[in-house]
Parts: C-alpha cells; structure tokens; sequence
C-alpha cells in the first residue's frame, strides 16, 4: 500500500513497458516518480519492482513518442520533458538485426540499436573482420516498381540462407579477432594455419566467393536501369549520426551493408582478406545487375577474371593469398624507424633528387570547346615536373609555350579501345566555372602507360621521381596487354562447354572463346591477386563510384541530377544524361545546409557558388555523403587505424 506521502502533488505515475526477452510480449509496470528523479534511479527503480533474475546491464529506456533513447542516466525526467503521458519502453539495446553483405549472403547478428549507425558499422565490421569500417554503410533494400506479384521462392532462395552469428560459442565468438599487426601461426606438422588463426587465415565462411546464379533467375532481379532508379536507391543510406531505433528499424529488419564511399584506402590482403572479397562481389555484382556501364572489352576482362576467381575459390588446392615474399614486421618496422632517425622518408626517397625525369614526344591534342576542321592536331608535348607544355614543333621547345597544362588536382579518364589501336587521354582540368576538358591522342601502348602514370602522379602532386611511377607503368601495361588478349578468337575449344555450364558471361551475348583466350594472360594469379585485378579494373571504369541524386539547382525550374564521386561532383542533363558542369572537391571552400528550406549551398575557389534542394532523398544525405569524402581524403598511413568518430561527425552531422 502507498503512503499519502507517496502522492505528493509534485509526483504522478509513469508507465514502462518492459522486454525481457527477444520474442517475449512486454509486461507493463506502474512506478511513482518525481520529476527530479534521474533516468538511472529510474532504472534501478524499475528494475527492483521486477524482481527478476537477470542481467540488465544492456537495457536502456526508449520513448516511442519522441523517438529517442534516454541514455543520460544523470539527466532528470523534467530535464528530457518526460511527463505522466509518455510511454516509455525498458528495452535491450543490442537486437538482432538480418545484414545482407556485399556477395549477397546475410548474417543475422546482435547489433546496438542505441548509438549512431557509424558506430553501429564499426562494430559490425569488427564481428566481421573487415577494417577501414568508415568505408561501409547501411542501406535500405530498394523496392522494385515492378514486382508486384510475390517474389518467386526459387529466386529468394538463393539469398536466404542466413549465417546466425549471436549464438554463444558461435561464429560470433570467433570473429572480431583480428589484429592490425597480426601474423598468421602454423601447425608444425600440418602446414595449416593454427587454430587460433584458422578462421580468420583460411576457413572463414565470409572470404569465400558465391557461385552464380543461372541466367533465368538473374533476369528476375530488380536492376536500376535508369539514373533515376539508381537515384531512388542512393536515398536509402541510413543516417550516421543517427541510430537505428530513431530511423524506424526494427529487430530482425533487413539491411544491405555495402562500401559506400569508393575510396579504399590501404588495401593489403595481409590483413583484408574479407574486405578485399567483400569489395570484389560488390564490383561483381554491380557489373552483373549492368548498374555500371562496361565496353565489350571490359566485359569479357571481367568475364575471364570471374572464372578464374571462382575456378581457384572451388579448388580443393590450398591458396595462397600472395606470391610476394613475406616481410618480417620487426624488420619492417625497424628499417622505417632507422630511415626516421636519419631525417629521411624512406617513401620518399627518389623524391630527394634534382634531376627529376621529363617524356618528351609528338602527341595529338583536340580541344573541344575550341572550333576546328581538324579535331586532333599534333604539337611538341614536354612533360616536367606536374606540367605538360606544347609547342608548333619541337623546334620550338625553347621559346615560349602555346599553352600549359597544370595538372595538381586534375582527373584522369582512359579515353582507349585496344581494338582500334586507340590510345588517349581525357584531361579534366581545374577551372572556375568548373573543369575544362582536354584530349590527348598516344601512338602506341608504351607511350601512353608512360604519359598515363605520369598525369596520375602529377594530379596528385607528385613527379615522375616518385618511387611509384615505374610500377604504375608496368600495372597499366599490364592492364593493357589483358585487354588486348580478349579480342583474340581462341583456338582452345575444349573448355568452352565447361564454361558456358558455370554461366559466367553475364551478358546477353555469348563469346565464351574469346574469354578462354583472355584465360591465358592471368592463369598464374593467384586468388587474392586476381580479385585485386577486378577491383582494380572496376576502378578504371569512366561510371566508378559515381552515385546519382534528383536536385534542383537554385535558380532553375527542371530538376537535374547530381553526381556524387570521390573527387568531385557532377551537374548531370536528367533528360540525355550527359555532365553539365563538374566541380573538385580540391577546390572546394566550404559547404553548408540551410535545414528550413533544405537547401544545400558549396561555395568554391575563385566565388564560384552553387546551391541546390535535394528531390529524391533528404538533403541530408547528399551533405553526408559529400562530408564524407572529405573525411575520406584525411586518412594517412602515419596515423593508427583509431576512427576519428568526432571529427566525421563535424563534417557529416550539420545541425538539424
């Protein structure tokens, strides 16, 4: 029985609806409280009228109505505005959630429906083992217009085998081991990988690669087919800076856990075993749902490179992930550490001398803006430093240029078609009102890997003396050579019928020779080389990373769409889907939202402004998603790996 003591005017009873246990129906209880009681007494309160045997400590109160959680245990109930009408809920703040990865499996695992998504993904990654989590996000699975009919169960159950990973002692245990300088221990007498070690090394259900579907069923999936369905898709990231519960998921919803930001930094297949093959089935599968357009070249490039992947993937053969040497870390770290004390970056090293290499050669140059009867004409180009000059004739070498290209923070898009003989160069320069577009035609391969590596390493600010650029021209030589061979008819027929079986041209036409042919040039990779020759050439793609959005630009009566990539952003023609105007992010003052009229504004050098509302998706999207990038663009490998949560948020959150 209550006192009349306990029914002073200042308290009033609250309702809480308390969840034991997943799947259990809450029970109410009844407390009298006060309005200077704080959130924690209130728990402790609650927890002593349940009288149960349990642990609590994950338990939080959520309040449906305002849709937050009332995590500041210190805060009083007048202090969050709690009153004797509010519904408040004592629920766990772990909850089962389905996360379907980037190959297209799902994993059902506990994950915090309390703090913010970008935590959220850091420890889903973390149970995952797949660093740089400020990579990935979660997304809305996007509705197919189409399918109104119930989803063939033959389709459906290709993806729904579900990987439970909260059971104890489970898969959930072992995961979420990984070391950032961890190295792999072996048995003495097997050869294997230790136990300790096993999954992460060598068994891990996530490293493996899914087969393909058959044709038929590949057909039923929903693919973007316009700009404006892949528009619709991209408005389906969640909030970072906001958590699960406050965005409407539920325990045991669905969500897709892809590589948002197409900046993949240190990728090492020492420690990325996972994210290197998580990253190749997103490339793979946004090639096989055509969301990224492909020449026939590159099509049958990624064909052969898929069949060998899965070829190695079914063999019953141990693999290795890497024929290159293993380097002893201590050494490592030593030897890095002696170049340190001496004032010297090892990195850096070639960057020290003066005399820093030039290419000099007759190239063609077309200018488009520019009205001419002949669209190439040929000059003598010098390349120095990170700037190309042209002159009439080489004659003319040391007298003035004609013009400079000065190529710090410009875009570099392959303009090739091995076929042809075709071999140039689309220059995207900095400009005021945008990038100004220059072409450059090369007569054979070599030139151009040469000129290619060297425009890469000058739109980064760095010059042909950087220790990289050898390399950077075998990688595109290389890269070259693989296209080259796809063209050619095979004369090995014999495992043509092999391979139309395992059904990996997935594209409508069917030149399995051809594929075979290409076979011949990357037999000798080795699985996790052959995945990174995927990413690499997905990468290459002119459509990479591009994620499109429904704006109207201020000022203006038609809505446009506005491409967002990892360096720039794009002002795209809805109705002939040709760029407009392209802005760099290098040249990029500042950037805000004005959140009553949800209007984004980024003003750029030279008082270049622009302004735009979001039409397809929350402004708030497209201001994370460019906050991000710039986030993106300050990691170093001399800092550690710790997640500057605080400073993403600085760039992301904005003030709603």
């Amino acid at each position: 029985m209550a006192t009349a003591a306990d029914y002073g005017h200042n308290s009033w009873e609250l309702s809480i609806q308390v969840d034991q246990r997943e799947g259990d129906e809450g029970m109410k209880f009844k407390l009298r409280v006060k309005g200077d009681l704080h959130i924690g007494g209130l728990m402790l309160k609650l927890v002593e009228k349940i009288k149960a045997p349990q642990d609590w400590s994950d338990h939080a109160i959520w309040w449906e109505k305002k849709s937050c959680w009332l995590l500041k245990t210190h805060w009083t109930l007048d202090k969050y505005g709690v009153q004797a009408d509010a519904d408040l809920r004592y629920t766990p703040q772990h909850k089962p959630l389905c996360i379907q990865l980037p190959n297209m499996k799902t994993v059902r695992l506990p994950v915090s429906f309390s703090c913010v998504v970008f935590k959220a993904v850091a420890e889903i990654c973390k149970a995952l083992n797949i660093r740089r989590s400020e990579e990935l996000s979660l997304l809305k699975p996007p509705d197919d217009p189409k399918k109104k009919k119930k989803k063939d169960k033959g389709t459906e159950s290709a993806f729904d085998d579900i990987l439970n990973m909260d059971m104890a002692g489970g898969i959930y245990c072992s995961l979420g081991l990984y070391s950032k300088t961890m190295t792999p221990t072996y048995d003495p007498d097997s050869g294997s990988p230790a136990s300790s070690t096993s999954l992460w090394f060598g068994e891990n259900p996530l490293m493996a690669c899914q087969p393909n579907l058959p044709p038929e069923e590949l057909a039923k999936l929903f693919k973007p087919l316009t700009l404006e369905d892949k528009a619709a898709i991209n408005a389906g990231w969640l909030d970072s800076s906001r958590s699960l519960m406050e965005q409407g998921i539920q325990e045991n919803d669905r969500l897709l856990l892809r590589f948002k930001y197409h900046s993949f930094f240190d990728l090492n297949p020492k420690y990325d075993a996972v994210r290197i093959t998580q990253l190749y089935e997103q490339a793979r599968w946004a090639i096989l749902l055509e969301e990224i357009d492909c020449t026939e070249e590159e099509m049958l490039m990624f064909a052969s490179l898929q069949y060998h992947i899965c070829k190695l993937t079914l063999s019953t053969e141990p693999l290795t992930n890497s024929n290159e040497p293993d380097i002893d870390e201590v050494e490592a770290a030593l030897s890095n550490l002696e170049f340190t004390l001496e004032g010297r970056n090892p990195d850096k090293i070639l960057e020290d001398i003066t005399d820093i290499p030039k290419l000099e050669d007759t190239l063609k140059l077309f200018r488009p803006k520019r009205l001419t009867l002949k669209p190439y004409k040929e000059y003598w180009f010098v390349f120095r430093d990170t700037t190309i000059s042209y002159y009439k004739n080489k004659e003319s070498a040391n007298k003035e240029p004609i013009e400079q290209l000065h190529l710090r923070g410009c875009e570099v898009i392959p303009d090739v078609n091995v076929t042809e003989k075709k071999f140039g160069l689309k220059l995207l320069l900095p400009a005021a009102d945008g990038m100004n577009e220059v072409y450059i035609r090369y007569d054979n391969e070599t030139q151009y890997a040469k000129w290619k590596a060297a425009c890469i390493l000058a739109s980064k600010g760095k010059t042909m003396a950087y220790s990289s650029y050898r390399t950077e021209v075998k990688n595109i030589q290389s890269f070259l050579q693989m296209k080259s061979l796809v063209k050619l008819q095979s004369r090995h027929t014999q495992k043509g019928q092999d391979l139309e079986k395992k059904s990996f041209l997935f594209f409508s036409f069917q030149l399995t020779t051809r594929i075979l042919e290409a076979l011949h040039n990357i037999s000798q990779l080795s699985l996790m080389e052959a995945k990174m020759r995927f990413i690499q050439a997905w990468q290459s793609l002119p459509e990479f990373g591009i994620k499109y959005y429904i704006v109207r630009f201020r000022g203006s009566k038609k809505d446009e769409l506005l491409g967002i990539s990892y360096n720039k952003l794009i002002r795209i023609d809805m109705s002939t889907g040709l760029p407009v105007t392209t802005w760099r992010f290098s040249n990029m003052k500042q950037w805000n939202v004005n959140w009553e009229i949800k209007q984004v504004t980024i003003d750029f050098d030279q008082s270049v402004s622009i302004a735009f509302s979001c039409q397809s998706c929350d402004c708030k999207v497209v201001h994370e998603y460019i906050g991000g990038y710039i986030f993106l663009s300050t990691r170093s490998k001399d800092q550690n790996e710790t997640l500057r949560e605080e400073l993403f948020h600085k760039l992301t959150g904005g003030q709603d």
